[in-house]
């Protein structure tokens, strides 16, 4: 069996955003009835790959196809300044993508921002949505424990403004529990995504001045979803509190929760194969 890789799996997609039309990335990996899309965080540098490439693998040997969105303003997909709700808009720019694929129904497995852009895919068509699972998101809505905005959020939107790699170092020494399997290629990698891309950058910082909530609160909505949903998170989550996790199990009715001891931002990627275990059974049954 041929191993996948970002390369092989590229692929490129217009899709109409208002007055825009956005060249979007995304990665297409292997074949099967279900489809399960995956979607990003925030991160500078993020990309469905980056996010997720420890998870793909299970889950296209259990017989799914697995797509990456790379959503507007992250990796190769356009940029964007969004002066609404960047929720939404990743929300709207995935209903393109399946319209596009001709997929009736889709898992949608969303990590921080990913989990935002879930839901409210899930709120705005229901009917396109088998699955949930949401990590490190999902609702916006201030903590009552934790003073806000995080830590972790701070250090991410200072090193939007002053990208450098003592900047990446210090937010990725919060964003998971363990930082010492963080390689020094790995913060290469991610510094040159980065700095490959200012526009990004750029636009982000600009969104963040324009409307400094990019991620609503869907709390008051959450009873709406009706998909099956998976909770995932962290307990020592530095950048968005597990009682956010709680609210999604509060509010969506079909919910469950699992949460992860010594655990950071990046569950699917700390505890990776307890995670897949985890999400084939959730699937799959």
């Amino acid at each position: 069996m041929t191993a996948l890789t970002e390369a092989s799996t590229s692929q490129f997609i217009r899709i109409q955003e208002g007055e825009l039309e956005l060249n979007i990335h995304y990665n297409d990996c292997g074949q099967g009835d279900e489809t399960v899309v995956m979607l990003h965080g925030s991160g500078p540098g993020a990309s469905g790959w980056a996010n997720f490439n420890r998870n793909i693998q299970p889950l296209v040997d259990a017989g799914f196809r697995v797509i990456l969105l790379d959503c507007p303003g992250w990796s190769k997909s356009d940029s964007i300044v969004c002066t609404g709700s960047r929720s939404d808009l990743n929300a709207r720019i995935l209903k393109g993508l399946v319209d596009q694929l001709d997929l009736d129904r889709v898992h949608i497995l969303g990590n921080s921002m990913g989990g935002h852009s879930a839901v409210a895919f899930a709120l705005s068509w229901p009917e396109r949505v088998g699955k949930l699972v949401l990590m490190g998101g999902g609702t916006g809505g201030a903590s009552p424990f934790v003073p806000m905005p995080t830590e972790g959020i701070k250090l991410l939107q200072g090193l939007y403004r002053d990208p450098s790699i003592d900047n990446l170092k210090k937010m990725m020494n919060v964003f998971v529990f363990d930082p010492s399997d963080l390689t020094e290629e790995l913060f290469q990698a991610r510094l040159d995504n980065m700095l490959a891309r200012r526009d990004h950058l750029e636009n982000f910082t600009r969104s963040l001045a324009a409307n400094p909530k990019q991620f609503p609160d869907f709390g008051p909505r959450l009873g709406e979803i009706k998909a099956p949903t998976l909770v995932i998170w962290g307990r020592n989550d530095r950048f968005v509190p597990m009682d956010t996790g709680l609210r999604l199990v509060a509010g969506i009715p079909n919910s469950e929760l699992h949460v992860f001891n010594n655990c950071g931002h990046w569950a699917q990627w700390e505890h990776a194969d307890t995670f897949n275990r985890m999400v084939l059974d959730f699937l799959t049954h």
